[in-house]
């Protein structure tokens, strides 16, 4: 399986949390970017995907015009007639009926919506441009169309946030009738206005923990399978293209800051728009092979995210042989400690560490 990834770049503001990479203010070279990003897909022209996701920056800054030229031309240049699933972020402030019926019409299955909150404290608290209402009312707009997946961003830890703002904002997504949460930890990276100023009603980490496992009880309670570390679903509404990364798929990325991963070798797109404009396709950086022993350890940690599925140690040794083999000693050994749960040959997360789970992963990889 394949999957095609395209960053849009563009915000209106920087929320002070933010670390993806973006540039606001810029919307005048929106249609340059398409440009470039129909000439960067030229290099891969006639493959073919089954997922689709258009990611950002803020996708639907593009306008109807701007989203109808970019898709057409993607599905100028590769086959798309095989899609199983087509995703689209928006913000709720720019997520207008018009432009929903539009990507619904370009064949866009599943919409993800950056609600984040419906407490306007904690949203205007981290610098987001929209209010609680106007996020009720993309996914009320999404819903009523009839997207088959209709996705929201909630982040656990936002200053001020308190247990019953978390039953409040997860029971008011759910009642609306998106089938499908992603749930976010704060994370206070380096360099942006949170990590440099924290505000005093921060919740500290002990606290986030809290809010997160409220959170999942909550989701639970309403039927939600927490099926990947920061994500839940209905029974079936699994988002299929990140399920492709998080099994060890292949993927093509577009755009400034995309990744890509055909085969044995990686790369990503320097984080750059001006660079990206001048030479499509000649931004890349970080270009590595992997060896069968890299490419077994960073699915092996992939799958362990996935936390119904995990990580089949048989089929492992099946793909990778006496590396399998090593891997499974591995895996035995960290469940022998408590850190993994054992079913027959598969190993999965178990449920009290999914939190610290990033500790568990890296001695995977």
């Amino acid at each position: 399986m394949a999957g095609l990834y395209v960053h849009v770049p563009f915000c209106v503001s920087k929320c002070a949390y933010c670390d993806f990479y973006s540039v606001c203010g810029r919307l005048d070279l929106l249609s340059p970017y398409v440009d470039a990003v129909h000439a960067e897909a030229r290099v891969w022209a006639g493959m073919s995907f089954e997922t689709l996701y258009i990611g950002g920056g803020t996708p639907s800054l593009l306008g109807v015009a701007g989203l109808q030229r970019l898709v057409r031309g993607l599905r100028d240049v590769f086959d798309l007639s095989s899609l199983t699933e087509a995703t689209i972020e928006v913000n709720p402030e720019s997520a207008s009926e018009e432009s929903l019926r539009v990507a619904m019409d370009l064949g866009f299955s599943r919409v993800s919506i950056g609600a984040q909150s419906l407490s306007d404290h904690e949203l205007r608290s981290v610098g987001r441009v929209h209010s609680a209402r106007q996020a009720a009312d993309a996914v009320h707009r999404a819903v009523q169309l009839g997207f088959s997946g209709v996705s929201a961003d909630v982040i656990v830890g936002l200053p001020g946030q308190t247990a019953e703002s978390v039953r409040c904002t997860l029971n008011g997504l759910v009642g609306l009738g998106v089938n499908h949460l992603s749930l976010y930890c704060m994370s206070l990276e380096e360099g942006n206005p949170l990590s440099v100023s924290p505000p005093p009603d921060l919740p500290s980490d002990d606290l986030q923990a809290d809010l997160f496992e409220e959170g999942r009880d909550i989701l639970e309670g309403w039927g939600f399978i927490h099926y990947e570390v920061s994500n839940f679903c209905r029974p079936g509404r699994e988002c299929l293209h990140n399920l492709n990364y998080w099994r060890g798929g292949e993927y093509v990325g577009l755009g400034p800051a995309a990744a890509s991963h055909l085969g044995g070798p990686r790369w990503k797109n320097r984080s750059d728009l001006i660079a990206y404009l001048d030479a499509p396709s000649g931004v890349r950086e970080g270009m590595e092979e992997l060896s069968p022993e890299r490419k077994m350890g960073e699915e092996a940690m992939l799958r362990l995210r996935l936390l119904v599925e995990g990580v089949s140690g048989e089929a492992m040794e099946e793909r990778f042989g006496d590396g399998g083999k090593r891997l499974i000693s591995q895996l035995d050994a960290l469940a022998a400690a408590g850190l993994l749960a054992r079913e027959g040959s598969s190993y999965r997360l178990p449920r009290s560490r999914v939190l610290t789970s990033n500790h568990v992963l890296a001695q995977v990889l």
